[in-house]
C-alpha cells in the first residue's frame, strides 16, 4: 500500500511551506482539508492564508518562530474557513522548520509537515473564538507590544512606514494601508502598502476641503469607520469611485495626533468584512497613536540630521581646481558623540603667486556643536592668514592667538570641558613644480609618506603647542621634497585611534593598509575610501585595538600624490622604475637633540624589510653616532639623507650627514674607560664603505651598506 493512500485513509495531508519564495505545496489530501480540489497543487502563500482563520494564522507565526529558536516541532490547531467566513473544520498542523540560506545571503526557513482533521468540527458557526488557539485579547496585547517596540526602533520616516506596512493585526489584518500627511491646506500620501505606485495619483495634493474620509479625519480629528461598501458610498459619494476599484469591503480612517495636533491620517482597508467592534477599534486607535508618535520622532530626527549635515557640509571645503602634476583626495567622517558635526576639518588654500597652495588639517577639542562652530571660525581665520601670503609658521602663530582670544570669551560656559578649548593643526605649503613641502605643526600627528615602492615612512616634523593654549607660540617649519610617485597622508587622530587603537598600533594598522595598495591600478580616491572603511566600517570590529573602551572620534583625511611612475594617479601607462629607490631626509637642530631618536626611527622604517636585522642595527648605531657628533662638535644643525636603492636582497644603503663645520673627523684611540672617540672606529668596523666629502660650506660624512641575507653571510663566512 502506498504512503499516500495510508495518509488519505487517516485524513492526513502533506504540505511544504517555503517562506523564501512565498509558496505552499499541498498534496491531494491537504488540498481537500483546506476546501480546495483534492489534487496536488502549488499555491501562493496568500491563497493558503485566506483559508485559515486570521487569529489562528497570526498565532502560528509565533509558534513557528519559537520552534525555529528551540529546534523543536511546530504544532498548532487551525480553523479552515470557507469564502463566507464559516468554519469548515479544524485541522492539526505538525511541521518541522528547516533553515536554509537564500540567494541574497539571508537565513530563511521551510515548513515541512502534516495536516490532519480532528473530530471537533463547528459547522454552521462563524469565525468565533475557541479555546484551541488561545485568547484573542492575549494575542492583541502581544501584537501591540511587538508593534510598539518595532515603531519605537524606527529611525526614519521610511522605516516607520515599512513597519506600519508589516503589521499583522490579530483577527483582522488589513489588505491595504496608507499614511496621509498634511502640508498647509493640502493632503498627500506619504506612504502606502498594498497598492501600485500609480494608484496614489488621485490622492496627491488633495485639498483638505475634499469630500474624502482622510480629509474629514484631519479636519475633525475624529476617526471614521466604514464597515461596508454601502456605508462608504452613502457617506462619501464623491470619493466612492476612487475607492471602488480596489475591491475592498471595510475601511478605517484614523487621525494621527501628537500633542493635540493632527499631523495626518492613517487608512486601513480590508478585503474581508470587519464590523469594527470595540476591541477592534481599540487596537486600531492604539496603533494610530503609536504610528503618529513614531512619525513625529522620525521627522524630528530627520530634521536634525539634515540641519547638522548641512552645517557640516557648509563648513567643509571643496577641493580646488586640478593641480598640474599633483592629485588631492580628502574625506571627513563625523563619528564622535553621535552627532553629524564635530571639530575636525581640512582645507585646500590657493596661495598668492606661483601656483603654490596650502593643505591644512586640524582638530578642535570636542565633538559637539560648539566644537563645530569653533572649527568653522578657525578654518576661516587660517584661510585668511594664508591668503595674505604669510609663511606657515606665521599662519599658525596668528591662528593660535586668534583661537586664544576666541575661547577666552566662552570660558564661563558649562559645556563639560574645563577651561578654554584648543586645537591641533598641520599646515603644509606645497610647490607643485618642485614638490617642495614646508610644514608647520601645532600638536598634530606627523604626516606619513608612501614612497614609489610602497614603503610608508612617518615623516618627523618640527612642531609647537596646540593652537589656543598660549597666545604667542613659535612654530618651527620643516622642509622636505615629495618625490614623483610618492603620496603623503595627513589625518587627524580619529583615523589612527578609531577601534580602540593607540598611536602606535593605529599607525601600524594604517601603514599596513597603505603598503598593500596596488600602485599601478589603485587611484587616490579608492585609497582614501579604503583607509576610512578599514578603520570605520564593519571590518573594523574585527581588528579592535588594545583600548577597546576608547571613545570614538571624528575622522579627517587628506592624501596628496605627486604624479609619477607607478602612483596610479597620473598619466596612464607609466610603470614603476626597475630599481625603485627609497629616500628620506631629516634635519636635527642644535636646540632639538631629542630628534636624534626620530632619526634612528626614520632609518629603521626605511629598512623595515631589510634582509639582515644586524645590518639594520648597525646602520641605526652609525646614524646615531654621526648625528650626535655634529651636535657635540659643531655649532650648526645636522642634515640627514638616507637612500636605499636596488631590488630586494641586493640593495645598497647610503646615508649622509652634512653639517656646516670644516673640521674633518679623525681616527682616535680611546682608552677602555673613554666615553667618546669611537665614531670612526665604528664606521670602519660596520660600514662596507664610508668617507668624508668636503663641501663649499662644511662637509658630508657618509657610509654605505650592501644588503646581505643570512645565507649570503654564512656562505661568505665559510669561504677560505
Amino acid at each position: 500500500m502506498r504512503t499516500e493512500d495510508v495518509l488519505a485513509a487517516i485524513a492526513t495531508g502533506l504540505w511544504r511551506w517555503d517562506n523564501a519564495s512565498g509558496t505552499v505545496t499541498l498534496d491531494g489530501e491537504a488540498a481537500r482539508l483546506l476546501g480546495l480540489p483534492a489534487e496536488e497543487v502549488d499555491l501562493p502563500e496568500a491563497v493558503v492564508r485566506s483559508r485559515f482563520h486570521p487569529v489562528d494564522w497570526n498565532e502560528i507565526n509565533g509558534i513557528v518562530n519559537l520552534a525555529v529558536a528551540e529546534g523543536t516541532l511546530a504544532e498548532a490547531l487551525l480553523r479552515v474557513m470557507d469564502e463566507d467566513g464559516r468554519v469548515l473544520r479544524t485541522v492539526r498542523s505538525r511541521s518541522k522548520p528547516l533553515e536554509n540560506l537564500t540567494a541574497d545571503g539571508r537565513t530563511d526557513y521551510q515548513l515541512i509537515g502534516t495536516l490532519q482533521e480532528i473530530a471537533a468540527p463547528q459547522p454552521g458557526t462563524t469565525a468565533a473564538h475557541t479555546a484551541i488557539t488561545g485568547d484573542w485579547r492575549r494575542s492583541r496585547e502581544a501584537f501591540l507590544l511587538d508593534a510598539g517596540r518595532a515603531l519605537a526602533e524606527a529611525r526614519s520616516t521610511a522605516e516607520v512606514l515599512r513597519v506600519a506596512a508589516s503589521l499583522s493585526m490579530p483577527g483582522f489584518t488589513p489588505d491595504g494601508l496608507a499614511v496621509f500627511g498634511v502640508a498647509g491646506d493640502r493632503l498627500s500620501v506619504i506612504g502606502h502598502h498594498g497598492h501600485n505606485p500609480e494608484d496614489e495619483g488621485p490622492f496627491t495634493e488633495m485639498l483638505l476641503e475634499t469630500d474624502y474620509p482622510a480629509a474629514e479625519v484631519v479636519r475633525t480629528g475624529r476617526a471614521i469607520y466604514l464597515p461596508t461598501p454601502e456605508e462608504y458610498k452613502r457617506r462619501f459619494p464623491a470619493a466612492w469611485p476612487l475607492a471602488q476599484r480596489f475591491d475592498r469591503t471595510s475601511w478605517a480612517f484614523l487621525p494621527l495626533i501628537v500633542a493635540g495636533r493632527t499631523m495626518g491620517a492613517w487608512m486601513a482597508a480590508f478585503k474581508q468584512p470587519v464590523s469594527f467592534s470595540p476591541d477592534e477599534r481599540s487596537v486600531l486607535t492604539t496603533v494610530a497613536r503609536m504610528l503618529a508618535q513614531a512619525l513625529q520622532r522620525a521627522g524630528v530626527a530627520e530634521s536634525e540630521r539634515e540641519l547638522t549635515t548641512g552645517l557640516q557640509r557648509s563648513m567643509m571645503p571643496t577641493l580646488g581646481p586640478e593641480i598640474p602634476g599633483m592629485t588631492v583626495a580628502a574625506r571627513y567622517v563625523p563619528t564622535g558623540g553621535g552627532l553629524q558635526v564635530g571639530g575636525d576639518w581640512y582645507d585646500m588654500i590657493p596661495l598668492p603667486g606661483g601656483g603654490r597652495f596650502a593643505l591644512v588639517i586640524g582638530d578642535v577639542q570636542g565633538h559637539d556643536v560648539r566644537a563645530a562652530g569653533l572649527m568653522g571660525q578657525l578654518r576661516i581665520a587660517v584661510r585668511a592668514y594664508a591668503s595674505e601670503g604669510h609663511r606657515p609658521d606665521a599662519v599658525l602663530s596668528r591662528a593660535s592667538r586668534f583661537l586664544t582670544g576666541l575661547t577666552d570669551s566662552y570660558e564661563d560656559e558649562d559645556d563639560g570641558i574645563a577651561g578654554p578649548r584648543f586645537a591641533t593643526c598641520l599646515y603644509v605649503e606645497c610647490d607643485p613644480e618642485t614638490g617642495m613641502l614646508e610644514v608647520a605643526r601645532a600638536g598634530h600627528p606627523d604626516p606619513a609618506v608612501r614612497m614609489t615602492d610602497g614603503t610608508v615612512l612617518m615623516r618627523p616634523t618640527a612642531g609647537g603647542l596646540p593652537l589656543g593654549i598660549v597666545a604667542d607660540t613659535d612654530y618651527p617649519t620643516t622642509r622636505f621634497t615629495l618625490e614623483p610617485g610618492e603620496t603623503m597622508m595627513l589625518c587627524t587622530d580619529g583615523l589612527i585611534e578609531t577601534g580602540g587603537h593607540d598611536l602606535d598600533t593605529g599607525w601600524a594598522r594604517l601603514r599596513a593598509i597603505l603598503e598593500t595598495g596596488t600602485h599601478d591600478s589603485e587611484s587616490l580616491e579608492k585609497l582614501a575610501d579604503l583607509l576610512v572603511s578599514a578603520v570605520h566600517g564593519p571590518s573594523s570590529h574585527h581588528t579592535t585595538g588594545p583600548l577597546a573602551d576608547r571613545r570614538e572620534d571624528d575622522i579627517a583625511l587628506v592624501l596628496l600624490c605627486r604624479e609619477g611612475p607607478g602612483c596610479g594617479c597620473g598619466t596612464p601607462g607609466l610603470a614603476l622604475p626597475a630599481r625603485p629607490a627609497r629616500r628620506t631626509m631629516l634635519t636635527v637642530a642644535q636646540a632639538e637633540p631629542e630628534r636624534i631618536a626620530g632619526a634612528r626611527q626614520q632609518v629603521r622604517q626605511l629598512l623595515h624589510d631589510w634582509a639582515d636585522e644586524d645590518q639594520v642595527d648597525s646602520a641605526v648605531l652609525m646614524v646615531s653616532e654621526m648625528v650626535t657628533n655634529v651636535l657635540m662638535h659643531t655649532d650648526g644643525d645636522a642634515l640627514l639623507v638616507a637612500e636605499a636603492v636596488g631590488e630586494h636582497g641586493t640593495r645598497r644603503l647610503r646615508v649622509e650627514v652634512a653639517d656646516g663645520s670644516d673640521e674633518l673627523p679623525h681616527k682616535r684611540h680611546p682608552g677602555e674607560m673613554a666615553s667618546s672617540g669611537r665614531g670612526v672606529l665604528l664606521m670602519e668596523m660596520l660600514a662596507d664603505r664610508w668617507g668624508v666629502d668636503p663641501r663649499g660650506e662644511g662637509k658630508s660624512i657618509w657610509f654605505e651598506l650592501h644588503e646581505q641575507s643570512k645565507a649570503d653571510q654564512e656562505r661568505l663566512a665559510g669561504t677560505p
